[in-house]
């Protein structure tokens, strides 16, 4: 955290001189896949701090949660594999959101 009223330049030297480094990336979209589902980040800012050699990022933004599949990757699942909606949605469930993976679990044993 900033302390309380330090100038941002004033800020960036002292984290220079502590060896710490940050740089704006520009980005449209930030996706973090989970388990049980994807985190989108809209209109993120994200900074990425090198800090001893080590690199992290900082992410802020317009968050949302999204379960499983998206309706997206359901519609695809649907044509490609020649399924209903919801046998589509089990198969993506199943494979964690694996698209290709659920198309296959579908198909196999149809030719």
């Amino acid at each position: 955290m900033i302390p309380g009223g330090m100038d941002p330049k004033k800020m960036q030297a002292l984290m220079k001189q502590m060896g710490i480094k940050s740089e704006e990336i520009s980005a449209r979209s930030v996706t973090i896949e989970t388990d049980s589902g994807r985190m989108v980040v809209d209109n993120p800012q994200v900074t990425q701090i090198t800090m001893q050699g080590q690199k992290s990022l900082q992410i802020t933004g317009d968050i949302k949660f999204e379960e499983g599949a998206t309706p997206e990757d359901i519609k695809m699942v649907v044509e490609q594999a020649g399924c209903s909606e919801e046998e589509a949605k089990a198969a993506l469930e199943k494979t964690n959101g694996d698209i290709a993976e659920a198309i296959l679990s579908l198909t196999e044993g149809k030719e």
